[in-house]
């Protein structure tokens, strides 16, 4: 190799290692500095809320949300699978009912008297019911939470053993058809945290509000949905309508 292509190898050779040591060491501070914003952000404690309104208010539970049992009933009949007997009868349906799982949104109680399968517009109702609580609390500077579903389908075993419990239990119950879940408006599940850092609590009330002004949203619009207030169970009995 001449002498001429010889320098020109350690000029390109220099260049070379200088584009390095820059490239490395803008990567170093760029790592550097991702890392010290991340400890700046862990160390700022709880996420807290903030709220956009100094006060979020219930819509009329009572007066909004009070759909007979009769009503419903005949829509889910209509739309709804037959009555079954018990599980084992149920898993045969498979073809016309969908199995609720925890999502983002809400979660499925430890059911005691009825099993997690509601009919696709039912499990789409909820779907959606879900995502609009999530993004009103959002929307309204609150932290995140999640729904608990508390009962959603009954077979007639379900049905029986709930009536020795509770004489009030409808023998007739739309839970039977697979349209039918109920919302608990008292209980949530909070998100623990995000990116390390928790959720500062948010209060019951304000939860309960942005659910009943989401239910209130939906069940305004013609078609979607029947619901009734159950004071006594503290929950929202939903039918879908389609």
């Amino acid at each position: 190799m001449s002498e001429k292509y010889l320098r020109l190898a350690v000029v390109l050779l220099i260049a070379s290692l200088g584009v390095y040591a820059v490239l490395t060491h803008r990567t170093r501070a760029r790592e550097r500095a991702a890392r010290e914003a991340e400890e700046a952000w862990l160390a700022l404690g709880p996420i807290q809320n903030h709220p956009v309104r100094s006060r979020i208010y219930d819509v009329n539970f009572s007066r909004e949300f009070n759909d007979l049992n009769e009503t419903q009933l005949k829509v889910a009949q209509a739309i709804g699978v037959p009555p079954v007997a018990d599980r084992d009868a149920a898993e045969h349906l498979k073809t016309k009912l969908v199995r609720l799982e925890d999502t983002d949104t809400y979660v499925v109680d430890s059911l005691t008297h009825s099993i997690p399968y509601l009919i696709p517009s039912a499990k789409e109702l909820l779907d959606l019911i879900g995502k609009n609580f999530q993004d009103s609390l959002a929307a309204k500077g609150l932290n995140p939470n999640k729904l608990i579903v508390t009962s959603v389908l009954r077979t007639e075993a379900d049905v029986a053993k709930l009536r020795r419990r509770n004489l009030n239990a409808s023998e007739n119950s739309t839970h039977r058809y697979g349209t039918t879940f109920d919302l608990s408006y008292w209980n949530y599940v909070k998100i623990p945290e995000y990116l390390g850092r928790p959720y500062e609590d948010v209060p019951q009330s304000y939860l309960r509000a942005t659910l009943s002004q989401v239910l209130k949203d939906i069940h305004d619009q013609p078609g979607t949905c029947y619901i009734k207030f159950e004071r006594k169970q503290s929950c929202f009995h939903i039918t879908v309508r389609k």
